[in-house]
């Protein structure tokens, strides 16, 4: 367990505002979730904007470009620093295929075969060996919800935790989209040499949509663990890219959906 979970919330993170609590009609001084835009751009030009919880900005950009199939190299502020922006260094980046990527995920009559084999292309099926106890797994919730500083003070925040097989947290990212906290960490655990995550764990506190385990997929993690349910494309997408994915982890029980010999 790190020793993050007894800290205050990041800085930027949270913001106080005046609120009526009822029965009573008290007026209470509270402490919200700031949500912002962040633009990103690569090579100076704008790609995408995300609206995020400041804070690990340059890895939640390194984790989006990775996990929408770029290569990306570095990320800074731009050199007009303005205000929730991020430039990334990318090799042999396509502009309108990006386009054309955001397009094809947003529009109606995609079905999911297409999006299935899209993420083909952008990442190999996970292979890993990795086997863990099911206690071990069951127990990586309530400490990732341990973990969780900024929660804890608004209550209004999703994140994602990196977990060594023996449940050793070692990165954790919060964020007022599941998306971005996962690909903060995806970003941070790129910094820092660990891709692809053949032998780690991630944990998400809410449920498995298949944006998330498409990300996980390019990270190259075996298991993704989740307190919530998965749909059924997560499941069909897990099947197809050998990742084990385990939903309703809670209480000592889950529900292991698809690759379960790596549960023991």
């Amino acid at each position: 367990m790190t020793k993050e979970g007894t800290a205050k919330a990041p800085p930027y993170s949270t913001t106080g505002v005046q609120a009526l609590r009822l029965p009573g009609r008290a007026e209470s001084d509270e402490l919200v979730a700031v949500e912002e835009p962040l633009e990103i751009r690569i090579g100076g030009e704008p790609v995408a904007v995300t609206m995020r919880t400041p804070g690990d900005d340059e890895e939640l950009a390194l984790g989006f470009c990775l996990t929408e199939g770029l290569s990306p190299v570095s990320a800074r502020a731009p050199e007009d620093l303005a205000a929730n922006t991020v430039d990334v260094v990318a090799g042999g980046f396509d502009p309108e295929r990006l386009r054309r990527h955001f397009y094809t995920s947003s529009s109606c009559g995609v079905c999911g075969k297409g999006e299935i084999e899209a993420v083909r292309v952008a990442a190999p099926r996970v292979e890993s060996r990795l086997q863990v106890p099911a206690d071990a797994v069951s127990s990586l919730p309530e400490r990732l919800r341990e973990a969780q500083r900024a929660f804890a003070a608004t209550g209004g925040l999703h994140a994602t935790g990196l977990f060594t097989p023996a449940g050793e947290l070692v990165c954790v990212r919060e964020d007022v989209g599941r998306h971005n906290a996962l690909d903060k960490v995806v970003g941070w655990a790129f910094l820092e040499g660990l891709l692809p995550l053949a032998g780690h764990i991630l944990c998400l506190s809410g449920r498995l949509s298949f944006e998330l385990v498409q990300k996980a997929s390019v990270a190259g993690c075996p298991i993704v663990v989740a307190v919530g349910a998965p749909s059924s494309l997560a499941i069909e997408l897990g099947t197809d890219r050998g990742i084990t994915l385990c939903g309703f982890v809670r209480d000592g029980r889950m529900t292991v959906y698809t690759e379960p010999w790596r549960i023991v």
